[in-house]
């Protein structure tokens, strides 16, 4: 991840409707959510939660996959744990400390 991407994630993650949807989506786990039972479970309507899923698209922190007629939306933690990664790189100034690398993309669920 470069500065940029991470300027990109971050500022979409900026936005606490974005940040719930996120949470809500990594707390779904790999079957990920409909666009409809996301804006159930968070109470905002279908044209605002559109919006807030494109941008975290966009940011590359969750994907879409179609089943059939339906959107499944999934977070992207292995995009999550390189901007994780980014933030925290040496750290400390090279000494150790209590901060430990994010594994890379390790199942959650």
């Amino acid at each position: 991840m470069n500065e940029r991407e991470a300027v990109t994630a971050l500022a979409a993650l900026a936005q606490s409707m974005r940040l719930r949807v996120f949470r809500a989506l990594v707390q779904a786990g790999p079957q990920g959510l409909t666009p409809g039972a996301l804006s159930a479970l968070l109470g905002v309507a279908a044209s605002t939660l559109s919006f807030h899923l494109k941008e975290l698209a966009h940011a590359g922190l969750v994907t879409s996959q179609r089943d059939g007629r339906r959107l499944i939306y999934r977070p992207e933690l292995a995009r999550m744990n390189s901007l994780l990664a980014y933030l925290t790189d040496d750290c400390c100034q090279g000494q150790a400390c209590e901060l430990r690398p994010v594994p890379a993309a390790q199942p959650c669920c």
